[in-house]
């Protein structure tokens, strides 16, 4: 696909809090092309040196699988994506590309570093999935995670606001994007699994168009 027309396919993106909220970097990422088969493939890269993917392609599909068809009609791929020295400088959960939604491994001891605290929305958002914030030295924070609590953040969450971001062909600002694919995150993700919805603003998250 040329790239004046891939610059012009929607893309949402999760950040993981380390990048300027300015930053316009996209990793680079394998192109999916639309076609007319029917469903939608998995594809597994090596996560990297010290990263590990925390979901498996089985547990995408059964996942998807629980959702009403139609929400899959445009969904050509999701791909479990490698962790490269590029993407290191813009860490991210997930990402969705024109008809693909990329899932990002995190390190091996599922333990993400922070020169800052998390924000109010950022903090709910986590521990509602079972993430344990500590504050060390004062100055830095760490997010632990075990491999069921970053399993159920994936799959309903990350995966699920991704999707959101796939079925939005009605919004073009970031706010009304980010506000659909928020939306579409709690009802058929967070609710889902019978969590009551955060009491703050969910706006504020690692995530970038």
């Amino acid at each position: 696909m040329p790239k004046a027309v891939q610059s012009a396919v929607a893309l949402g993106k999760r950040r993981r809090g380390r990048s300027g909220s300015g930053n316009a970097y996209v990793p680079p990422e394998d192109w999916h092309e639309p076609t007319d088969r029917a469903g939608f493939r998995v594809v597994s890269q090596d996560p990297g040196h010290g990263y590990q993917h925390v979901v498996t392609a089985a547990e995408v599909r059964e996942r998807l699988a629980e959702l009403p068809e139609s929400f899959l009609t445009l969904l050509e791929a999701v791909q479990l994506s490698r962790m490269t020295r590029k993407k290191q400088s813009f860490p991210c959960y997930g990402m969705q590309w024109g008809p693909a939604i990329y899932l990002y491994p995190i390190e091996e001891g599922l333990v993400e570093y922070f020169n800052r605290p998390p924000r109010p929305a950022e903090y709910n958002e986590t521990r509602a999935f079972g993430g344990r914030w500590v504050n060390e030295a004062g100055t830095h924070w760490k997010l632990t995670w075990t491999p069921s609590t970053i399993r159920d953040f994936y799959l309903n969450n990350v995966l699920i606001h991704e999707l959101g971001h796939l079925l939005d062909e009605r919004n073009t600002s970031y706010r009304d994007r980010e506000r659909f694919a928020e939306w579409f995150a709690i009802e058929h993700g967070l609710r889902r699994r019978g969590n009551a919805r955060p009491t703050t603003s969910r706006r504020q998250r690692r995530h970038r168009n």
